[in-house]
């Protein structure tokens, strides 16, 4: 309701995507998709994929931008266009296996807007080690 009464408010209304990145705790972390239809169990739709927040420009060549989002995006198109459903299993669970603490078997890896010290490259690299050991299995 809070969120509603918000968007009410703004005469530009607000993105419920912005408004809803504080639930992951980031708008790093949101994958997005527009979708020429509604996908099924058996049918593939086309899409266009990126993160919520898009190409990030105002932190763009720093490399602190959370690349968490994009790589989900990646997942969704698997799913969605690509109907590769286990493939986009596991690279969730890579992201996962990163951001989990180490006391439960992840890597603990975080960006900077998640608390973190970790930069892109550092993340995204990470990621593809896990989802590399994931698909040898």
């Amino acid at each position: 309701m809070v969120i509603l009464f918000h968007l009410l408010d703004k005469p530009c209304f607000v993105s419920l995507s912005d408004e809803s990145s504080v639930i992951p705790g980031s708008l790093g972390l949101l994958p997005s998709a527009s979708l020429a239809g509604f996908p099924s169990a058996t049918e593939s739709c086309a899409g266009l994929y990126e993160p919520i927040h898009g190409s990030a420009p105002d932190i763009a060549g720093q490399g602190i931008a959370n690349p968490i989002g994009t790589i989900l995006s990646v997942a969704m198109l698997l799913r969605y266009s690509l109907k590769l459903e286990s493939a986009a299993q596991a690279v969730e669970t890579s992201v996962r296996k990163v951001l989990d603490a180490e006391d439960i078997g992840g890597h603990g890896f975080r960006t900077k807007d998640l608390g973190g010290q970790r930069g892109t490259k550092e993340v995204g690299d990470k990621i593809i080690e896990v989802l590399e050991s994931l698909l040898k299995k």
